[in-house]
């Protein structure tokens, strides 16, 4: 008996120690964190909370549940899982990697932003993969440190963007640089002796990025346009539009393509159209105007109305779908104003010349002709394909001088205009319209395009 009492006494004991062994065996944390991912890297729709990730990686101990619940948190922060509700996360398809777009900056503060418009990503340049700006790329996203932003390195160049720089080339016996002015780069440029295409120390050019080794500091490229003298007006006009991809002059072939189009219009088109030659017609333009694709015409009617016309220049008439003057202007989009020019969205041949609506010469049209009474009530309308031809070019300053002071060239079409105009605004605002008044900078220049002095244009 005696015996028994003391086999039963000594198997307590080692029952209990067993017991607190086997609950004190306790899983390393980055082990933990492993098993962690592998579960949702092996679930990737399914949502999981804390209690359920416990039990599959084998979690029984409260203190290392608590842990699971910190780390769940850790990887949600790192974008790594996503909280779908309250206590519940999902593995994030960009948890590791992403795509999307590079944005390189010259201070060395990259970025990455995702397809999908998510947060921006810091890229160091030492992991920027020399990608440029603009760049299509695939990113590894780091392990997010407590306290800082997330970090990304760029492991794939998935689309190269525009690889073209401006800047000043320096020349010497040996070798030859560009000296960038672009925002995005900081490093300057190595050009090829043989890739200057005659370009010297100086010069304003645009040189295009043809590699970058992955050892080297400096990308390696070639001109591919020499624009003037670093310094000179025309110089960095085109070099500002260069730097933003804008278009600074017309590819020869589609000049080309303009100055085959004839300016006669043939008798027949003539036949298919209204005939507005006969009806006074001019056009009211800023003073340096280039270009005049829209013109009013005015004439009064035997029953006290006038018969007023807005006439824009019929481009398509001359530039037909899918035609190589059509596709260049499909890609500029808009005509570019700067200061002392204007970069057309169509050939000079057609813009300041054929669809100019320049005085006494005939022009094609559309037009909307509507007739107005005293009240500048609408009485009816159409709209029609016509010809047109100017009798006077005006500047806004002489139209203003007519309506003020009651006289000059058409003055009883101009003061009709005025008065309907007035009558049309005031009806307008009655019903709801608002008012911007805007004020706009204008420069006088001289004919190098130096700037001589500034002004305030007021429009309303």
């Amino acid at each position: 008996m005696t015996k028994n009492k003391s086999e039963k006494k000594s198997n307590k004991p080692e029952k209990k120690k067993n017991n607190s062994r086997g609950e004190n065996k306790r899983m390393k944390k980055e082990a933990m964190i492993n098993a962690i991912i592998n579960v949702f890297k092996s679930s990737p729709k399914e949502p999981f909370n804390y209690r359920q990730i416990s039990s599959m990686i084998g979690v029984t101990n409260q203190v290392q549940k608590l842990q699971v619940v910190d780390i769940l948190y850790d990887l949600s922060s790192d974008n790594f899982i996503s909280e779908i509700d309250r206590g519940r996360y999902r593995y994030n398809d960009w948890g590791t990697t992403a795509v999307g777009t590079f944005i390189r900056r010259q201070n060395g503060k990259n970025s990455f932003i995702p397809e999908d418009g998510g947060t921006p990503i810091f890229v160091a340049e030492r992991n920027s993969a020399h990608a440029l700006n603009g760049d299509k790329v695939k990113i590894q996203l780091h392990a997010k440190r407590k306290g800082a932003d997330p970090e990304g390195e760029v492991i794939e160049i998935l689309e190269s963007s525009r690889r073209t720089i401006t800047g000043k080339l320096q020349v010497t016996k040996g070798f030859a640089f560009l000296i960038t002015e672009d925002k995005t780069l900081a490093n300057d440029i190595f050009i090829p002796k043989d890739k200057l295409k005659g370009g010297k120390t100086g010069d304003k050019a645009i040189v295009r990025i043809t590699e970058w080794p992955e050892e080297a500091k400096n990308p390696l490229g070639e001109v591919v346009d020499i624009l003037g003298t670093a310094g000179e007006n025309n110089a960095e006009m085109n070099a500002i539009l260069a730097e933003f991809d804008l278009p600074y002059k017309y590819p020869a072939n589609v000049e080309k393509a303009a100055e085959k189009i004839p300016e006669a219009i043939p008798e027949d088109e003539i036949a298919k159209r209204e005939d507005f030659r006969g009806v006074t017609t001019f056009t009211i333009d800023p003073k340096d105007a280039k270009d005049f694709d829209d013109a009013l015409s005015a004439r009064k009617l035997e029953n006290g109305n006038w018969e007023i016309g807005v006439h824009i220049a019929d481009v398509t008439y001359y530039v037909k779908p899918e035609s190589l003057i059509d596709r260049e202007a499909y890609k500029r989009a808009t005509s570019v104003y700067l200061v002392d020019r204007t970069i057309p969205m169509l050939p000079e041949r057609l813009c300041n010349q054929i669809c100019s609506l320049r005085p006494d010469e005939e022009k094609l049209c559309f037009s909307a002709i509507f007739e107005l009474n005293k009240e500048a009530e609408v009485q009816q309308s159409h709209i029609a394909r016509t010809i047109i031809k100017s009798d006077r070019r005006f500047a806004y300053e002489e139209a203003q001088a007519i309506i003020e002071t009651g006289e000059g060239d058409y003055k009883e079409e101009i003061l009709a205009l005025n008065s309907l105009a007035q009558k049309l605004r005031e009806r307008r605002f009655k019903d709801g319209a608002i008012a911007f008044d805007r004020y706009e900078v204008k420069f006088d220049i001289d004919e190098t395009g130096k700037p001589l002095g500034t002004y305030i244009k007021e429009v309303k």
